[in-house]
């Protein structure tokens, strides 16, 4: 299995109403894609309540292969949902690694 992990950082000047309303939509438009992209074996969305902390949003997947994250990658639904949060995303830090199911 391959797990997925994905941080967005939000631009600071961007105001906080309009962030959190990005944030809501993005988080709504990633949980709907296991329906749309059968390779998504699980997928969740967390917006950070800590405001000292750097990162806005924590993005975590579960997949069979790394091929499957590059297929829900290139995805249009997931293209679409990225593009959500565009104009307000300043940065993003990605891991993926392979654990062996027991």
């Amino acid at each position: 299995m391959v797990k997925h992990i994905v941080l967005f950082k939000l631009k600071d000047e961007v105001p906080a109403d309009k962030k959190l309303t990005a944030m809501k939509e993005f988080k709504a438009a990633i949980e709907a894609l296991p329906a749309k992209i059968s390779v998504i074996r699980k997928i969740e969305v967390g917006l950070n309540m800590n405001p000292g902390e750097t990162w806005s949003i924590a993005l975590y997947g579960e997949f069979d292969t790394l091929d499957d994250v590059k297929f829900y990658a290139t995805h249009p639904e997931h293209v679409a949902a990225g593009k959500l949060i565009a104009d307000v995303k300043e940065n993003r830090a990605c891991v993926d690694y392979e654990t062996i199911d027991s």
